[in-house]
């Protein structure tokens, strides 16, 4: 018989993806107690790797982990892009010069040392693996939930953290993510003796693709393959291995050097995976009820966006402070007989603190993925010798954001 807890009530976060665990973590070291609930059976290392512009390492600092990150991963020094068609240079940014408002703080963060890194700091049995939200229900005040389990949580504020297929976000009715019609595949090459690359972040656009790779520490090499398909692309998505074939080929008949593809070579035939490419509409966000009540959603279950500025995981670590901060400010304020009413108006001011920050994000996402890979020959005329550089700098733009500390 599973374990009935609803009559005691919790702060419940759905998802234990970077959102889920920067709220956690924040409420914790506030001196809040949450759950977390995470359907699969461990932490997912899905996606291979993020990259932590300076807006998530203040993140990450705000939650007491910043340094730990920053000692497992090489800091990324530049920025060079390259016209796939004719393999010549595009743009080049240096990160470190203060003419570009350097130096800008750069990693490319395995996912699962990131997660770990917070889950480490949890207190035991925070995170509750194997826990899937089946339906949610309302008693009075508080949302009861409802696991495959058979096991109920009584909840006095829920938070969805469960990323672009979110439950939450659904019972909130917002807005089902739109595809943005590219597929992306990613992987991760090992180099038992190390990979020689400098710590830059190398990407090549044209041709309908925009390849990229960057060094995450002095083994491992992250790359992302990212495209629009065609008719003739059919089959590709068969197999891991089928996927890694097509990239490759693709590769080789383009200007991108043997290094590089090498980097693909080298990735294990199972970290080969195609996914497609989705967003939620930047107007849909306007009106959106982000939050209701004593309910609300966080990272990719409320922005779910294209990975074309490498904000996706740095605005859900921005949530993540942000919402711990004014929750946590909520639930240790004097004691009035309020906490519902003060719970309700945090996650209100939530609301207004990220609705335009995730519309802002969404949008810039899908207008730099859409210049850099069309194959209009006006648009790739002016990307590869006007815009590369603007593109280049949005990244740095985005980036220059402080969420603020708990």
């Amino acid at each position: 018989m599973q374990q009935d807890e609803s009559t005691g009530e919790h702060i419940v976060v759905v998802g234990a993806g970077p959102a889920g665990l920067a709220v956690s973590l924040g409420l914790h070291r506030k001196g809040v107690r949450s759950v977390v609930l995470e359907s699969s059976p461990a932490l997912r290392a899905s996606g291979y790797a993020i990259t932590t512009w300076k807006n998530a390492f203040r993140a990450l600092d705000a939650l007491g982990v910043g340094d730990k990150i920053r000692k497992l991963h090489l800091h990324i020094q530049g920025l060079r892009v390259f016209s796939s068609s004719t393999g010549e240079t595009a743009h080049e940014l240096d990160f470190t010069a203060q003419e570009n408002g350097g130096p800008h703080e750069t990693c490319r963060v395995r996912r699962d040392l990131l997660l770990r890194a917070m889950e480490e700091e949890l207190p035991p049995g925070t995170i509750r693996y194997s826990s899937k939200i089946v339906s949610i229900d309302e008693d009075g005040d508080a949302k009861i939930l409802h696991l495959a389990d058979g096991s109920v949580l009584r909840a006095k504020v829920l938070i969805g953290c469960d990323g672009v297929n979110s439950v939450v976000a659904r019972w909130l009715g917002l807005a089902k993510p739109s595809y943005s019609g590219r597929l992306a595949t990613r992987g991760l090459a090992h180099y038992r003796d190390g990979h020689g690359f400098q710590p830059e972040f190398l990407q090549f656009i044209g041709q309908g693709f925009r390849f990229g790779f960057v060094p995450c520490d002095e083994t491992d090499v992250y790359w992302f393959y990212t495209w629009c398909p065609s008719q003739n692309d059919m089959g590709v998505e068969e197999s891991a291995s089928k996927m890694k074939q097509y990239v490759l080929n693709k590769l080789r008949s383009s200007k991108v050097p043997a290094e590089a593809v090498e980097v693909v070579e080298r990735s294990e035939v199972s970290d080969g995976s195609a996914a497609p490419l989705r967003f939620r509409s930047p107007l849909s966000l306007v009106l959106a009820d982000i939050s209701k009540g004593n309910v609300c959603v966080a990272g990719d279950a409320l922005h779910p966006m294209t990975p074309d500025l490498g904000q996706g995981g740095c605005s859900a670590l921005e949530d993540g402070v942000v919402l711990a901060r004014l929750l946590g400010e909520a639930v240790l304020a004097e004691e009035d007989g309020m906490e519902k009413e003060r719970l309700e108006s945090a996650l209100r001011k939530y609301t207004r603190l990220r609705r335009w920050r995730s519309i802002h994000l969404v949008g810039a996402a899908y207008m730099v993925g859409f210049v850099q890979q069309s194959g209009n020959p006006i648009v790739s005329f002016l990307r590869e010798k006007v815009l590369a550089g603007v593109l280049a700098r949005s990244l740095l733009k985005m980036a220059d954001y402080d969420c603020g500390t708990l």
